[in-house]
């Protein structure tokens, strides 16, 4: 079957994407915040133990996110002056309530990410994934104070039914489907795809490709680069994906500062929030 949630729309035939202030390029940070059930696989450092109930390996490896690694990301952003796009976990936000007083405190957006990066989107009967999705953002709204606005799903996994429902919830853009450089609408009334990324996942560069920090750097440095070329036919966006237990390791963070340093400081960066791009896209104008 073809898709049908959007349509096939080249870059080269659209009228230019305007950024506020002349901005060409729109920077945001996909701040993972996680939370992970002890008795179902997730993401492995070591596959060999996967499957094993309790898992210390893999389990410890991503619960260090929670209780060291997102510290000290939080430390680097707030030296960059960037504020958050946090992909929070429901349970996240029930379990790690420092973590939300911290992103209060510094005017972050929040996104729903689902309940646990535990539980998938696929596969779920439309009744069930309404009811999930619903206990999602009514949670994610007491604990943060904010209705969210984004999804990002866990793993980024969906159903056919997954944006009818989002769109139903109020969100106003999904970061699902990473197969653009520009906010674009859905075939869904109301409903965005703001760019994420797969390719610049610290996950992708560091866990699953192993390259080095320098090598991280010298790929989020050609990857600006070449949105900024770009960006003189209309504005670019940019997306940086952190998870706390791989950005967060400590011999990774100077080089994880120094990419998002490079980013910020140039001109003609808009260092926002995905929020705020999807505001943007949606404002007459633009």
């Amino acid at each position: 079957m073809d898709i049908e949630l959007f349509d096939y729309s080249p870059i080269v035939g659209r009228p230019p994407v305007r950024w506020p202030g002349d901005a060409r390029v729109a920077f945001y940070a996909g701040l993972n915040i996680e939370h992970f059930h002890v008795d179902r696989p997730s993401a492995s450092f070591n596959e060999a133990t996967a499957k094993l109930v309790p898992d210390p390996v893999n389990y410890g490896w991503r619960d260090y996110g929670a209780r060291v690694g997102i510290w000290r990301l939080i430390d680097v952003l707030d030296r960059q002056g960037i504020r958050a796009s946090a992909l929070l976990n429901s349970e996240a936000g029930e379990r790690y309530p420092q973590i939300v007083a911290a992103g209060r405190e510094r005017g972050w957006a929040w996104l729903a990410h689902g309940k646990s990066n535990s539980i998938p989107q696929a596969g779920l009967a439309e009744n069930e994934e309404r009811a999930l999705l619903a206990e999602v953002f009514d949670s994610i709204e007491k604990t943060t104070g904010q209705r969210p606005r984004g999804w990002l799903a866990p793993g980024l996994t969906e159903t056919f039914a997954t944006p009818r429902l989002l769109a139903e919830l109020g969100a106003g853009y999904v970061l699902d489907w990473t197969n653009d450089d520009q906010p674009y609408p859905l075939n869904v009334p109301g409903l965005l795809s703001v760019p994420y990324t797969l390719e610049l996942s610290d996950m992708q560069l560091f866990h699953l490709k192993s390259h080095t920090g320098a090598d991280y750097v010298q790929i989020v440095k050609d990857q600006f680069d070449q949105l900024y070329a770009d960006s003189a036919a209309g504005g670019r966006v940019m997306a940086l994906s952190l998870h706390p237990f791989v950005a967060g390791q400590p011999f990774r963070l100077k080089y994880v500062e120094a990419a998002l340093e490079y980013i910020v400081g140039h001109p003609g960066v808009w260092v926002t929030t995905s929020d705020e791009i999807a505001a943007h896209a949606l404002s007459p104008g633009r």
